[in-house]
């Protein structure tokens, strides 16, 4: 009985998140076209903080009760995800356009927050309170600059966007947050508890279901926004949560408290190397062409593949 409900919770989770990835996207892209405001914009901002949200929920409450390696683990572990098996299914299922704008400023200032953790984890072997400061300042930064960029390209063309009515889209894009929040929650419960059933150490279930349940809001996003055409909120949602993740959820919780990067129990320089390859792989990959296609897609599986081997081995 236990197992039929641990099913029952991944089934409903995953239903929640479906639709409520499905008015959230609808809600955020009718929102850009009610305000002038460009899809990318959109995506690197508000969708990429609503589906930021479980990992931020994680990170925050781990640091708060000193469980201090879920809240470095859980974010680049979410990056990873983000990019390999996130985008790498995306592109499965269809092309993923990518502006210009998006490749030359929002993708290497997600690779650079990707060095600078990297590097300071390596050198300083924490993330202090200083990390945290620097971290949301450069955060700052790029929100100034976001906000820049959208009032200068007001007049770009949009993609198909749901016509909703004005006072719906709060509605829209709440409820769906709370959709893929709470949807997310009961699916890794499930998922976790199924895993636990079968025997699995904590240790792969924290790596990879945890992970991949905190990313479940961006892939159900990144998803139903390419099956209705707004690639560009496909792509920025990836790109953006990434750049939430190590700015803002790192940002705030460095300065709560210390998280030890490297240590006797510790040690994720490796899962930031693996985090950085896959940044800079999507940015090489659409330099050029300005599009994500199948066979990139098939190239960040595989290297999750490899990854996820490591993991079980080591």
């Amino acid at each position: 009985m236990d197992i039929v409900i641990d099913v029952l919770k991944v089934v409903i989770g995953f239903a929640l998140l479906l639709k409520g990835a499905d008015f959230f996207v609808d809600g955020a892209a009718a929102m850009a076209l009610k305000l002038g405001i460009p899809q990318i914009v959109i995506g690197l901002t508000i969708v990429a903080f609503g589906t930021s949200a479980p990992e931020a929920a994680v990170s925050i409450s781990a640091g708060l009760k000193e469980n201090n390696g879920i809240s470095i683990g859980n974010v680049v572990g979410s990056n990873i995800m983000n990019v390999l098996i996130i985008l790498g299914v995306t592109a499965l299922i269809t092309t993923l356009s990518v502006k210009k704008s998006t490749v030359w400023v929002d993708m290497p200032f997600m690779i650079g927050g990707t060095i600078l953790l990297l590097l300071w984890g390596v050198l300083g072997k924490e993330l202090t309170r200083l990390t945290g400061i620097v971290l949301l300042a450069l955060l700052v930064a790029y929100l100034v600059y976001l906000f820049i960029y959208a009032r200068r390209h007001q007049d770009e063309e949009e993609g198909d966007i749901k016509n909703v009515k004005a006072w719906l889209i709060p509605i829209f894009i709440l409820g769906g947050m709370a959709a893929i929040i709470f949807g997310s929650n009961i699916a890794v419960d499930g998922a976790s508890a199924i895993a636990s059933r079968m025997g699995v150490s904590d240790r792969i279930i924290g790596l990879t279901i945890v992970a991949l349940g905190t990313s479940l809001p961006e892939l159900m996003t990144s998803v139903t926004a390419a099956r209705k055409g707004n690639a560009d909120i496909a792509i920025g949602n990836i790109v953006g949560s990434n750049i939430f993740n190590i700015f803002f959820i790192l940002g705030i919780t460095s300065t709560i408290i210390n998280l030890p990067f490297i240590s006797d129990t510790v040690n994720f320089t490796i899962d930031a190397i693996i985090a950085l390859v896959a940044a800079v792989l999507l940015w090489l990959f659409t330099f050029n062409i300005k599009e994500l296609r199948r066979w990139n897609g098939i190239i960040f599986l595989i290297v999750y593949i490899g990854y996820f081997i490591y993991l079980v081995a080591a």
